[in-house]
């Protein structure tokens, strides 16, 4: 698949996460995790919200009070963001070699950024994940769960080459805690309306990276507002 195909692709992608997003925005329980991780990063230094796409999640941090930006490896996609938010950063980057320093970012938000990642490279993203951000730092990882492989041919009405890939929770967590991360949370919901989104159960995990025990925060508790929601600790 080209470049340019590629990037076309992940444009409608993400195009389609951004109406998406745009109905979620109004529910719980992401508003509640969103809100709750930009409780937890404020005031503590930069956010990076890793693939990023036209920066709906960015905003919605940048509204709620955190100092973040975006990044992510489509140029095409970013363009699209810096005009729906000219006045955030919008940066190119790859999530498995992430040009940041070492221990700089007070968290990293990652909604579905690992949807076209096959698992042999989850190891090198976490391990970057870690390696960037402070002790302590937060991450809050999306992603649709299952064991499917979907390969798609078209998109949209577009022609495409591309696999997407669903994860079961515990892979997740196992891979997370290899990389060095502490998992504190993770919720799992069923999907929205078919209208709404593709009709998967989805995933949040609440991960961060180990602190001195003098430097830790107590986790503020989530409330529970919806019946199809199940949390594991």
């Amino acid at each position: 698949m080209s470049q340019d195909r590629f990037g076309q692709a992940t444009i409608n992608l993400r195009m389609n996460m951004r109406a998406e997003f745009s109905t979620n925005f109004t529910t719980s329980p992401l508003i509640e995790l969103l809100d709750r991780f930009a409780t937890e990063v404020s005031g503590h230094g930069e956010v990076c919200d890793m693939g990023c796409g036209p920066g709906h999640v960015a905003r919605y941090l940048r509204d709620a009070g955190a100092t973040v930006f975006g990044l992510d490896l489509s140029p095409k996609m970013l363009e699209q963001a810096r005009q729906l938010s000219p006045d955030m950063q919008f940066r190119e980057g790859n999530m498995m070699a992430l040009d940041l320093p070492e221990g700089t970012l007070a968290g990293i938000t990652a909604f579905y950024a690992i949807v076209n990642i096959p698992k042999q490279s989850l190891p090198s993203v976490f391990q970057e994940i870690r390696r960037v951000l402070q002790p302590g730092g937060l991450l809050l990882l999306a992603f649709h769960t299952g064991d499917e492989v979907l390969h798609e041919e078209e998109l949209w009405g577009r022609s495409i080459s591309m696999d997407f890939f669903l994860f079961q929770p515990s892979e997740i967590r196992q891979y997370l805690e290899a990389a060095g991360l502490v998992v504190e949370e993770m919720i799992e919901r069923d999907p929205y309306a078919p209208e709404v989104e593709y009709q998967s159960r989805r995933a949040y995990i609440f991960a961060r990276k180990p602190a001195p025990l003098t430097q830790r925060k107590p986790t503020p508790v989530l409330r529970r507002h919806e019946a199809n929601v199940s949390r594991h600790l």
